[in-house]
């Protein structure tokens, strides 16, 4: 039997019969040997999270909103608001974006909701003054 450990590319020993000196990568600095002196499994750093460098997401460039779907500011709102409490201008404004003559559909909805209100608000006022003509004829 030949007692030459050189011959033998693994003799069940680690590091191929290289005496460890205690120290990780047998004394060696890390980068002295290439994936840090583990065998390459084919994927990057062996498979382990690399906490060492950050990757920067890609970051993709978002489609221009069309004019339709533009959303409105705060300021937006409250300049509408005002508009549609012009006391007849108002509500014929009211009527016109409601109705689709406007291409936003976010003005148009809000419109919409407006309109909504000035319904409920005139249904509960007409309640409350037939109530109130009820209580004065009884």
């Amino acid at each position: 039997m030949d007692n030459n450990l050189n011959n033998v590319p693994n003799n069940g020993m680690p590091n191929n019969g290289v005496p460890n000196n205690g120290m990780p990568n047998n004394g060696m600095p890390n980068n002295a040997m290439p994936n840090n002196g583990m065998p390459y499994n084919g994927m990057p750093n062996n498979g382990m999270p690399n906490n060492n460098v950050y990757v920067q997401p890609a970051v993709y460039a978002a489609p221009p909103i069309p004019e339709e779907y533009k959303p409105i500011s705060m300021w937006g709102y409250f300049g509408y608001e005002i508009l549609f409490t012009i006391p007849c201008i108002g509500f014929i404004l009211l009527l016109i974006f409601s109705f689709g003559g406007t291409k936003n559909l976010n003005v148009r909805n809000f419109a919409r909701s407006y309109f909504c209100f000035l319904i409920i608000v005139a249904v509960v006022a007409l309640l409350l003054i037939a109530t109130g003509a009820l209580a004065a004829f009884s």
